[in-house]
């Protein structure tokens, strides 16, 4: 992020509350005064910033300022999870949709990253494609495009990811097929594998690697060597998986070892 002050276009009251959370996260802290100059804004703006930021636990307050938030343990609402490394998840989005060929039937996963693969993929050229998801959100950033064909399977809505599981969302996934799979995870350990906090979501996503020809895991630095309740797949399973240049080269290493082709934007 540059250091010079942004004061000079007007943002969004959510664009910046993302960059004061991607600040905060590359820093490991601010202080309102500090954050103020940079955008341009009152203190009492920023205070009121921070401490909405808190409330919703993308940041945790400090005296004078912030702090970054401590890492979840449970299932993140998918509002939050987008200010988080929003920059890294954009170059990952990019990367992933350059893999994207005319023609092919592709699957995006639910998540904070996968939902930035769709924003791209509006913005790409392609003649035809067709694009499964079990994302409500996903699935709306891709309507109103001729060429895109959306495939929504049905199912039960998990209200902190606007994502489709369950049974039902299970068997119309078993009569279809795909050329790729772009697969968000909330934790990639490179001995326990892919999970995800919540049991009918790895369900559903181990179908989704068992019907698609590659397997592709997007995810940012933060999620390797996490690991959370339920477990999707090992390692082994995934062909290539997309992360930052900030990924721990001992975790990359593994993974390669593993098999899997690593990239890093």
């Amino acid at each position: 992020m540059s250091e010079t002050p942004v004061a000079s276009r007007r943002l969004l009251v959510e664009e910046r509350r993302r960059l004061i959370v991607e600040l905060v996260e590359q820093q490991g802290r601010a202080t309102v005064e500090e954050l103020a100059t940079r955008f341009g804004t009152s203190t009492v703006t920023i205070r009121a910033d921070l401490d909405a930021l808190a409330r919703s636990s993308a940041i945790a307050r400090s005296h004078g300022g912030a702090l970054p938030a401590a890492p979840a343990t449970n299932d993140t609402p998918l509002n939050i999870k987008e200010t988080r490394w929003h920059a890294q998840k954009l170059r990952i989005g990019q990367a992933a949709a350059k893999m994207i060929r005319d023609g092919e039937t592709i699957i995006l996963d639910s998540g904070s990253t996968t939902v930035e693969i769709a924003r791209q993929i509006r913005q790409l050229k392609f003649e035809s494609l067709t694009v499964i998801t079990n994302a409500l959100n996903i699935a709306m950033e891709l309507s109103g495009l001729p060429q895109i064909r959306v495939m929504m399977l049905g199912g039960m809505l998990r209200q902190t990811s606007y994502s489709l599981v369950g049974p039902d969302a299970e068997q119309a996934l078993a009569k279809l097929s795909a050329d790729r799979l772009f697969l968000g995870v909330d934790g990639l350990d490179p001995e326990v594998g892919v999970t995800t906090p919540d049991p009918l979501e790895a369900a559903l996503n181990a179908l989704m690697i068992r019907v698609s020809r590659q397997t592709i895991a997007v995810l940012d630095a933060s999620k390797l060597g996490q690991r959370s309740l339920s477990v999707i797949t090992p390692v082994k399973n995934l062909d290539i998986v997309i992360t930052d240049t900030s990924a721990p080269a001992e975790t990359v290493e593994a993974l390669r070892a593993a098999g899997v082709q690593v990239v890093l934007v």
